[in-house]
């Protein structure tokens, strides 16, 4: 996270630790990470916010279906970002 600037940082389960929250919070940003059911104390986030996240999970999975994409066979970053551009318009056509 180092050299990110964030209103908010959304993460799953997994990210859930005070450590990472508390830095999280120390940049100015507000933590959107479910609690672990396991934590003595459950602390609140926003679950609008939070659906958000698995709409970008699925579209990143389809843009990953297209291979060059996938296994990245463009040798810059400005081709390979062109073609991610092209593979989001495929689906969003779909």
């Amino acid at each position: 996270m180092e050299g990110i600037s964030a209103a908010v940082v959304i993460g799953d389960k997994g990210y859930d630790s005070d450590k990472l929250v508390e830095a999280i919070q120390a940049k100015g940003a507000e933590a959107v990470i479910p609690p672990k059911k396991n934590r003595r104390v459950q602390r609140e986030y926003d679950r609008d916010r939070y659906k958000d996240r698995n709409l970008v999970e699925r579209f990143f999975s389809k843009v990953k279906q297209y291979r060059r994409v996938a296994t990245r066979y463009e040798k810059t970053a400005r081709n390979f970002l062109a073609f991610v551009h092209v593979a989001s318009i495929m689906i969003l056509l779909q």
